[in-house]
């Protein structure tokens, strides 16, 4: 009975102890002096062979990434035109680009007069052309370019802003402040894509006839319409400077050079309906350009609205 007694005594005492205390045991164990279960000497151990384990993992990684960056070339890539994801038919860009909170949107929409509600559009395209204003396109690779001159070696032909008029500047305001605004369009950067002409005047049935009548096939062509027929009607006349929409070919191929300027064409829209949304598509135009409205080949797409 004593002895009952004696183990119901232990019992309790055992079951009066902190229920943490074996936590804290696992934690420090002052009588194997064992920290989180290992000893000193363990710790040191392990500690050890993870310094080691992971300086080895590191090194092995910068070796292969050292091997991969010897395969590449700064100028070239190593896929190019069709064997490269982005592929041989280039799009087209426009500027001037809505703000960052609407990045996605293709919507050019302002309101014209003195409320200078047109200040964002003029204050983007003149950032866009700040590379390309005099004095700024200089290095080894400029070379003055013509039809005439022919360059043995790799070079950059400086686009100026002289051969564009006076209509689509930024003392003009770019035409927004009178609600005839002007749009940049240039053909995306794709390495070593060069436009072919067409031969023979095998020309597409939905060329433009304002680029068929004139057609050299020295130039690549860009063109905008309104997608529908009441946004060509709303839409009204439109200017191309370079007239005609007319890019020089010796501008390609885009080669990675530092200092290149993509080429690019003002269109102006000179009596644009107010209050309407204009559905409105441009299009480059070479025989090696196919069209694709879904995957946007050879053209782009965006909207007009001015109130």
């Amino acid at each position: 009975m004593e002895k009952m007694a004696a183990d119901k005594d232990e019992d309790l005492i055992k079951s009066s102890e902190p229920e943490d205390t074996g936590f804290k045991k696992f934690v420090w164990n002052s009588s194997t002096k064992e920290f989180c279960g290992r000893s000193g000497e363990s710790w040191l151990k392990i500690g050890v062979f993870y310094v080691i384990f992971y300086l080895l993992l590191a090194g092995f990684w910068s070796v292969m990434l050292l091997i991969f960056y010897q395969t590449l070339d700064y100028y070239s890539p190593k896929w190019t035109l069709e064997s490269s994801r982005i592929g041989a038919i280039p799009g087209l860009g426009f500027r001037p680009l809505p703000r960052p909170e609407n990045v996605d949107s293709t919507l050019i929409w302002f309101t014209h007069g003195s409320g200078r509600e047109w200040d964002h559009w003029v204050k983007s395209l003149s950032g866009f052309l700040e590379d390309y204003e005099p004095g700024r396109q200089q290095g080894e690779h400029f070379y003055s370019c013509s039809f005439d001159r022919v360059h043995d070696k790799p070079h950059v032909c400086p686009f100026t802003l002289e051969h564009l008029g006076s209509d689509c500047t930024k003392a003009n305001n770019f035409g927004y402040d009178v609600g005839r605004p002007c749009m940049l369009l240039k053909i995306n950067r794709i390495y070593d894509w060069k436009p072919i002409p067409y031969k023979n005047t095998s020309f597409p049935s939905n060329l433009p006839d304002h680029i068929r009548d004139v057609y050299d096939p020295n130039y690549v062509y860009i063109s905008c319409q309104g997608e529908n027929p009441a946004d060509k009607e709303n839409l009204g006349p439109i200017k191309y400077f370079p007239e005609n929409g007319a890019i020089p070919k010796y501008y390609f191929p885009f080669t990675n050079l530092d200092g290149y300027l993509s080429p690019f064409v003002f269109v102006k829209f000179e009596k644009p309906a107010t209050g309407v949304l204009i559905n409105i598509e441009c299009k480059a135009w070479a025989a090696n350009i196919k069209h694709d409205r879904t995957d946007r080949m050879g053209s782009v797409h965006f909207e007009l609205l001015i109130d």
